[in-house]
């Protein structure tokens, strides 16, 4: 698998550019690769660099000021309900383990390249893409026909 840190890197800049499209979720080696483990973990970073451009909501509802004054310097404010109301405002990966050490050793210390083993495992078993409908099937074909002509190459069988 790719470092995290150089593929979030290569995505996030040209994303804070103004780039709208994050290239290569899921290759390796230049591209010559794809890894379906790889797109998943891709995926996580390529949410959290579309929450990063989105910006964080600065406003005197997120910035809890009245709630601080409220609850009181070096109190709990996990209990409050104004930190459930914005608990969604962090990203949520689906496989970067925000957990502490003793949580995730608990959870079984796996790695990200491990969940995400599991997760594909999971969506392999669990996803069935309906099938076309016979008219776009054909639509399709004869695209893939016409090209396969004009180009020389031979014609499928399928």
């Amino acid at each position: 698998m790719q470092s995290g840190i150089e593929k979030t890197l290569t995505a996030l800049t040209p994303a804070l550019a103004g780039a709208n499209l994050i290239y290569g979720l899921g290759m390796l080696d230049m591209g010559v690769t794809f890894c379906f483990k790889q797109l998943l973990m891709d995926a996580d970073v390529a949410a959290m660099i579309k929450y990063t451009v989105a910006g964080v909501p600065v406003n005197d509802d997120t910035l809890s000021v009245d709630i601080i004054r409220e609850v009181g310097q070096g109190k709990n404010f996990l209990a409050h309900k104004n930190t459930f109301v914005h608990r969604r405002m962090q990203s949520q990966p689906v496989l970067i383990d925000r957990n502490m050490r003793g949580r995730w050793e608990e959870r079984g210390a796996t790695t990200m390249t491990q969940r995400a083993e599991v997760l594909m495992a999971d969506i392999r078993q669990k996803h069935f893409a309906p099938e076309l409908p016979t008219e776009v099937r054909r639509k399709i074909r004869s695209i893939v026909n016409e090209a396969e002509a004009k180009y020389g190459v031979p014609l499928s069988t399928e």
